[in-house]
């Protein structure tokens, strides 16, 4: 009764909503004055979906006209798209998004396994008797006849909304399920799809998470590498989009929230599913997982990334800013913690793209670098060719050759015929590893300004090996020591922290527990003193042990610390860094802290930190890395060197080359 004197209430303000007049063609009423966006918006978002049906009806019942059809003729564009689907049950909405998935021309995977993997039993069976209502066909017919193979397989498993939900859990079952997903995918060549249709499809939430925990103890990888690997298409992208929504829905959905604004254009109709879809649900965890994981709220970036009445009513629906203080809702702290714990206990394995040349001669490659550039004019293709498809110490061969069988510098030569990016490119994949470190790091360094974000970059990711053969190099091409350079061009606690990292003083063993529990307190006490504004000695002294722990604690036990700071405090390690404390010395805190998160936003705006990157990549990890920004961004390394850069086509070329022509996960290069 209360929410149908409510209904009433709203139809009386139905005049400040819209104003009737005469039937207009091909519809029962029309407006005179045009509608009230401000009054519809505000209405609309601020009643339940259960609400909103009662408002149908009343409106019906009081004007004898179809609400949802008034709406489609007063409104225009993506705020009539949002306005409208608001106003349809959960079921129906999701019924239509399938429907538009599989009906027309294409079918949008990408929709149908949003929806698919994050439904429950029964949203799964509403949607199912939604759609035959709405369309008066069978959804199942519908979505065979539109897709194909293991994909449509999987796709069938998940409509039937028979997932175990009784809560009870077998660890035997637990751990054969383990070891069948193992057996059907790491342990073989090829893969048997169906072992892996039949358990992601069919067994419980708790269950999943259990076996997941298991088959990485067994496989030394997680779960998602797995199915990177082993799957294909559209067929991978469901079943990772399933062992998501397993981990977590919440983050599930805040990753396709942040790429569907990330880029280029707005995806606004995926935007519109899921801020209609789980506003009554688990808005606020999405909210918080959407900070944990990109460091922006979902408030600011749907602010930011859209715009007039549609930006509002998305404001509305996402329901306020967050509070960047580093408290963690619930379920973000458990996602944190569990992400920390991934990281700690996946064993990576780096995957390069440029391998060694499998018939390699030095010589007729000396030869055939000479003959590129004599005469008139310079064969830039050839030398790429030759260059980007040898191994770095293949190509230190090919230099000493060139200065013995033809008494010339390849190096000057290359100088001479190049230019500009092209010229950097091929220069640094000629250098030895060490005197390219060492020749970024005197670049970073060298006249009016400093390259901050490339130092920490640099001394971050390398190990402590590759440290002390920069510090060689350096010391033999310029005659000063490397942290001698450090200490004339930084200074405070950013220079300290330089110094620290130059050392190459790593400790390089797995985490040691106690020791974590201990270092999770250090980092807990210093915010705690800068929370409380203490005296600057007592705060430098536990910036000075932070610093330590930071600049000299392996990478696994690292990450244990950070693991044993969410469970202590329920506060995120990252924001905690960007709070506390500023300017380079946050954002070298920061790049350690977060060595497999850390986004290096300057490879997609620097064309400089784009080639440092590429080059010293490439033979390291640079598949794992290219993997990353296509999860990430949505958008191929590849697509990208090619149109978003201004770099010119023969080093787009070139760097292409580098990144997969021969066919890896450190995400701080991400």
């Amino acid at each position: 009764g209360e929410m149908k004197n409510r209904a009433e209430k709203d139809m009386a303000m139905r005049g400040g909503a819209f104003i009737v007049g005469a039937p207009g063609p091909g519809r029962s009423t029309a407006s005179q004055t045009g509608s009230d966006k401000e009054a519809i918006l505000d209405l609309v978002t601020s009643r339940s979906n259960a609400q909103r049906q009662e408002v149908i009806a009343a409106y019906k019942s009081n004007f004898g006209k179809d609400l949802i059809d008034d709406l489609k003729y007063e409104l225009t564009g993506k705020f009539e798209r949002l306005i409208v689907s608001l106003m349809r049950t959960p079921a129906y909405h999701d019924a239509k998004e399938i429907h538009d998935a599989v009906k027309g021309a294409g079918t949008n995977e990408r929709c149908l396994i949003e929806v698919m993997a994050s439904r429950t039993n029964q949203q799964m069976h509403d949607m199912v008797a939604a759609y035959k209502d709405a369309y008066g066909s069978d959804i199942e017919e519908d979505i065979i006849a539109d897709t194909s193979g293991h994909f449509k397989k999987m796709l069938i498993v998940l409509l039937q909304g028979t997932r175990d939900e009784s809560g009870v859990v077998d660890a035997d079952l637990v751990e054969q399920d383990a070891q069948d997903l193992y057996a059907a995918g790491e342990e073989q060549w090829g893969t048997d799809e169906a072992k892996f249709i039949m358990i992601l499809g069919n067994r419980s939430v708790t269950h999943l998470r259990m076996v997941f925990d298991a088959y990485e103890k067994i496989a030394e990888v997680s779960i998602e590498d797995s199915i990177k690997s082993e799957l294909s298409g559209d067929f991978e992208r469901l079943m990772l989009a399933v062992v998501q929504c397993i981990r977590s829905v919440p983050m599930f959905y805040a990753k396709r929230l942040y790429k569907s604004m990330k880029g280029l254009g707005t995806a606004d109709n995926t935007l519109i599913r899921i801020m209609i879809s789980r506003s009554e649900i688990d808005m606020l965890d999405i909210r918080e997982c959407f900070r944990l994981r990109y460091e922006t709220s979902l408030y600011n970036m749907i602010k930011d990334d859209t715009s007039g009445d549609y930006k509002r009513t998305l404001l509305n629906l996402c329901g306020g800013d967050d509070d960047l203080a580093g408290e963690f809702f619930p379920e973000a702290a458990q996602i944190a913690y569990k992400m920390w714990e991934l990281s700690a206990m996946t064993k990576v394995q780096l995957r390069p793209t440029l391998r060694p040349a499998a018939s390699f001669d030095p010589a007729a490659d000396a030869q055939a670098l000479r003959k590129a550039m004599k005469g008139f004019g310079t064969d830039e293709d050839a030398i790429i060719d030759i260059v980007a498809q040898r191994s770095n110490t293949q190509r230190q061969e090919i230099r000493q050759t060139f200065k013995s069988l033809l008494g010339r510098d390849l190096m000057k030569d290359l100088k001479s015929e190049l230019s500009k990016n092209l010229e950097r490119l091929i220069i640094g994949l000629m250098l030895t590893p060490a005197e390219f470190d060492a020749k970024m790091m005197r670049k970073a360094m060298e006249g009016a300004g400093t390259d901050e974000h490339a130092l920490i970059e640099i001394l971050v990711t390398r190990s402590n090996e590759e440290i002390h053969a920069m510090n060689a190099a350096y010391q033999n091409a310029y005659k000063k020591s490397l942290e001698e350079a450090i200490q004339s061009d930084t200074s405070g606690h950013f220079c300290r922290i330089l110094v620290s990292l130059v050392q190459g003083a790593r400790e390089e063993g797995p985490a040691d527990v106690e020791r974590a529990d201990a270092d999770a307190q250090v980092i807990y006490c210093l915010t705690l003193i800068e929370l409380a504004d203490a005296c600057n000695a007592e705060s430098d002294d536990m910036e000075m042990k932070f610093m330590s722990i930071l600049c000299t604690r392996s990478f696994p036990h690292l990450r244990r610390v950070f693991q044993e700071f969410v469970r202590c405090t329920n506060k995120d390690i990252e924001q905690i860094v960007k709070k506390e404390m500023s300017g380079d010395v946050k954002n070298a805190f920061y790049a350690i802290g977060n060595s497999c998160l850390f986004l290096y936003h300057s490879m997609l705006t620097d064309d400089r930190a784009l080639i440092r990157i590429m080059v010293s990549r490439c033979e390291v990890d640079l598949f794992n890395i290219r993997k990353e920004f296509k999860e990430t961004h949505d958008v191929s390394l590849h697509e990208f060197i090619q149109v978003e850069t201004m770099i010119v086509s023969r080093s787009a070329r070139l760097l292409t080359l580098l990144f997969g022509v021969f066919g890896g996960e450190n995400c701080i290069f991400h």
